[in-house]
């Protein structure tokens, strides 16, 4: 059993002006920054002592949020995983929400032309988790540890749904930059434990 963190990259100007990011590679903006020391000092409180690995999408947004949280945690580099990014929205990536919602109605369940099947998002999602837990597992075995995972906002909803039977999020939320959702891993089984930083 492997205990995960799974916490969403910090703010981009695009997330500041509601813009979707999707596979574009958009830098970290300095609250954003901010946001990464944050979540790894609120980690630092929640950790009890117990050793952690940190390991990240290689979305420079996702990658700069892990390495400040590593530098801050005293852990090596984030080990990257490309099966950690961001879903990708095709045709809907650099529009803003607004625009979104005109063109393509309800972000839940609009198809748009070119965007990644949200069931082939969860199964990409799950078994980079995979991957990275076996990893984890083979460098930390047999001490007990924790692993950190820093991606993105889509992909971490995916998990939770899949993990909480669709439960949460609840409809209408965003996950918050920088919010940290606790889970457990077990063979090849992901169950919630808790989940911060929804917002409307």
């Amino acid at each position: 059993m492997t205990s995960l963190t799974l916490v969403r990259h910090g703010e981009t100007d695009w997330n500041r002006a509601r813009r979707i990011q999707g596979t574009t590679d958009i830098p970290l903006n300095d609250t954003g920054r901010a946001q990464a020391r944050e979540a790894a000092a609120a980690i630092r409180v929640a950790s009890r002592d117990v050793p952690a690995t940190i390991v990240a999408s290689d979305l420079s947004r996702a990658r700069e949020t892990a390495e400040i949280m590593a530098a801050e945690l005293g852990l090596p580099a984030p080990r990257l995983y490309p099966g950690l990014r961001e879903r990708g929205y095709g045709e809907a990536e650099g529009i803003d929400s607004a625009e979104f919602f005109r063109r393509w109605g309800d972000w839940h369940t609009a198809e748009v032309p070119g965007a990644e099947p949200w069931p082939l998002l969860r199964r990409r999602a799950l078994e980079a988790l995979a991957e990275a837990v076996r990893d984890h597992r083979g460098a930390t075995a047999p001490g007990e540890a924790s692993l950190i995972v820093v991606t993105h906002g889509a992909l971490i909803r995916e998990v939770i749904r899949h993990a909480s039977g669709g439960e949460f999020p609840p409809a209408g939320t965003r996950l918050a930059n920088g919010s940290a959702h606790e889970l457990l891993f077990e063979r090849d089984h992901v169950r919630l434990l808790s989940s911060a930083g929804a917002v409307a």
